[in-house]
């Protein structure tokens, strides 16, 4: 018997937080990669981890916020927790791969192509992965066109959010990239879902292992969310993060700050080369009269 699937259950909520927390990811992790890029002498390695962990939590979060509206209006639908855990780590270990690539390689052709296909590929396997943890009374199908089409959107997605990491600057061009990339990362998933066809065992008492959509995924999304909330103070109080470029010196160093006397930087007490200062006094004629 052939299942009704419905990705909507909730109306448009799923999806419109879905695509916030996949734009928070975004938004958070390049800015982070951007950091790593800005200061030589800061801790490359960890300002990359935490950017990978960022976009990687948030295609996580964003997926299985969306994952909440899905029902089979015929069967229960329950997740198995390993694979649902597992799909997070492929998610942060894979982007990580092309956060890695790039920050150490840059923007050059090679290296953006492989970097982009490694994560749009990790991306890809983490949705099926986490499809893969559902469980139904049933067999789930995909149509091959479309789940390719899905990669396709997932590779070109990837290549698009890495060379912004790498190229873009400025607080607003990155809050933009991260939009478009949210919507990217959505049209895959979305995508993908519409492969899905489910064929039903047509059994109504039948029991299977694994945790229901409200036991186990609103609980597993509160420690991604946690974790984006926590990288978005980091970002929020580095100054360097906020500032973008405007906040350094050419030369990587801080930016000179005007001398403590409030003035063009000259010494107390030292007369200007034209003349006196204005804290001088200035004899008058009384005073020549008196001496003399």
């Amino acid at each position: 018997m052939q299942g009704t699937v419905d990705g909507f259950r909730y109306g448009a909520v799923t999806p419109l937080a879905a695509y916030l927390m996949a734009c928070l990811g975004g938004a958070l992790g390049l800015r982070c990669i951007v950091r790593s890029l800005l200061n030589g002498e800061s801790w490359k390695p960890g300002w990359l981890a935490l950017g990978a962990a960022s976009i990687g939590c948030g295609i996580w979060t964003m997926h299985f916020i969306a994952m909440i509206g899905f029902q089979v209006e015929e069967a229960r639908i329950r997740y198995d927790v390993g694979l649902t855990v597992l799909s997070l780590a492929v998610a942060i270990v894979v982007v990580g791969a092309g956060v890695f690539i790039v920050g150490y390689l840059g923007a050059g052709k090679g290296a953006l192509t492989c970097a982009g296909v490694i994560t749009g590929l990790g991306v890809a396997a983490m949705h099926y992965l986490g499809m893969a943890a559902l469980r139904l009374d049933g067999s789930i199908r995909y149509d091959a066109l479309t789940v390719g089409l899905s990669v396709v959107i997932a590779i070109v997605a990837a290549t698009a959010a890495l060379w912004a990491a790498v190229t873009v600057r400025g607080f607003l061009t990155s809050l933009g990239a991260s939009l478009v990339m949210g919507i990217a990362v959505s049209g895959m998933h979305y995508t993908g879902m519409a492969a899905v066809s489910v064929h039903l065992h047509g059994t109504t008492d039948a029991s299977w292992a694994g945790d229901s959509p409200s036991s186990l995924l609103l609980p597993m999304l509160l420690g991604p969310i946690v974790f984006l909330v926590l990288a978005g103070v980091v970002v929020m109080f580095d100054p360097l993060l906020v500032l973008g470029e405007g906040g350094r010196s050419p030369s990587g160093t801080a930016p000179r700050t005007r001398p403590a006397n409030g003035g063009s930087g000259q010494r107390p007490g030292r007369d200007h080369e034209f003349g006196p200062t204005a804290n001088t006094p200035r004899p008058n004629r009384e005073s020549y009269a008196r001496k003399w």
